[in-house]
């Protein structure tokens, strides 16, 4: 089958440090599955320079075309694109994906991301992007939601879309599972890890955890809220920006996992913990919400120290590790990758 994804979301550069590899997993998984893919990039540059994207010059870098707009995709955007390829099934990610696919005039699958229900929801997008946004919706063949939360935000917007929407959730990589039981220590070791932005409420971890004398908190990540995070309290491990072998060593090394983020897309990080052996906590109503089942599998947090509370209390934690386990083996990346198509084709 021959694959055309449509999306500014997506690396050109193997070193791109911030730029979520979540759809390129996807595009690796249908290439080894024996499918021919090619990406179209389109950049609405001052977007761009807003999100600190890294910039590159229009063109074609493998089986990824870059194309720039100053306009926000106005007049005829054919005309700039030099890839020749006739595909089979076209998939669109990202406002501006989403924008320039219904352009094109070609049948689509539209994707729901946390960004999508921000432009649907913000009045500062109403005059241009709203509208174009909820074309692009409207006339699309399918529409993929990234996780099952996003799937009940959206059609709580757009109830008539209802019988062509499906979940279309990321999924992991399987050798990284592992299979652990919970193991009694003097210390139970708690870690979280992301980006030091408010969303993540990383200060939430910290704060519930500083009470606990029988917890090691270790927090993975940096950014612009460092010095205010490194203030609350001097017992957690603050281990920087390290690698994705790093985190997962670390995941392993773990008891629990807790990141109650807010306006997660999916959040491949829930998944990686979970395949580690950790008993993983992720906010209610937010990212992977759906595939963790409270208190069976994992569990949803509304209160960082009632969760903990919770979980440490637990009579039979290598139960929930079990069942932990199970639920990552239905998310691999080969089954969520085949998913996404024959939801597609269904």
């Amino acid at each position: 089958m021959r694959i055309l994804v449509i999306t500014d979301l997506y690396p050109i550069m193997e070193d791109e440090k911030y730029t979520p590899r979540t759809i390129e997993a996807f595009v690796k998984t249908w290439q080894k599955q024996g499918h021919e893919v090619r990406i179209i990039k389109p950049n609405f540059l001052l977007n761009s320079y807003i999100r600190k994207k890294p910039f590159y010059k229009d063109g074609i870098y493998g089986n990824v075309e870059n194309i720039n707009y100053i306009t926000p995709f106005l007049g005829d955007i054919k005309k700039k694109i030099k890839t020749l390829f006739a595909p089979d099934v076209v998939i669109a990610h990202m406002p501006s994906g989403l924008i320039f696919a219904n352009k094109l005039g070609v049948m689509y699958t539209a994707a729901v991301h946390s960004s999508d229900i921000e432009v649907l929801t913000n009045p500062i997008y109403k005059f241009y992007f709203k509208t174009e946004l909820e074309n692009a919706y409207k006339n699309a063949q399918k529409i993929a939601c990234r996780s099952y939360v996003l799937r009940e935000k959206f059609l709580s917007l757009y109830p008539q879309y209802k019988s062509k929407t499906f979940v279309a959730p990321s999924g992991i990589d399987e050798s990284i599972i592992i299979e652990r039981n919970w193991e009694e220590r003097e210390k139970v070791r708690v870690l979280t890890c992301g980006q030091f932005v408010k969303r993540k409420n990383i200060d939430k971890v910290i704060k519930a955890c500083e009470k606990y004398e029988n917890i090691e908190l270790t927090v993975v990540g940096s950014g612009k809220l460092e010095k205010k995070l490194k203030s609350i309290s001097e017992k957690p491990i603050f281990t920087g920006q390290i690698s994705r072998d790093e985190v997962l060593e670390k995941m392993r090394q773990s008891d629990i996992f807790i990141l109650p983020s807010r306006n997660e897309t999916f959040g491949m990080v829930y998944l990686e913990a979970m395949a580690s052996g950790c008993i993983t906590v992720c906010s209610k109503g937010e990212g992977v919400d759906g595939i963790i089942q409270d208190g069976v599998n994992g569990f949803l947090a509304e209160d960082v120290e009632t969760v903990l509370n919770t979980i440490l209390e637990h009579p039979n934690k290598t139960e929930i590790l079990e069942n932990t386990r199970k639920t990552v083996y239905n998310y691999t990346e080969e089954l969520m990758a085949k998913n996404y198509l024959d939801s597609i084709m269904e």
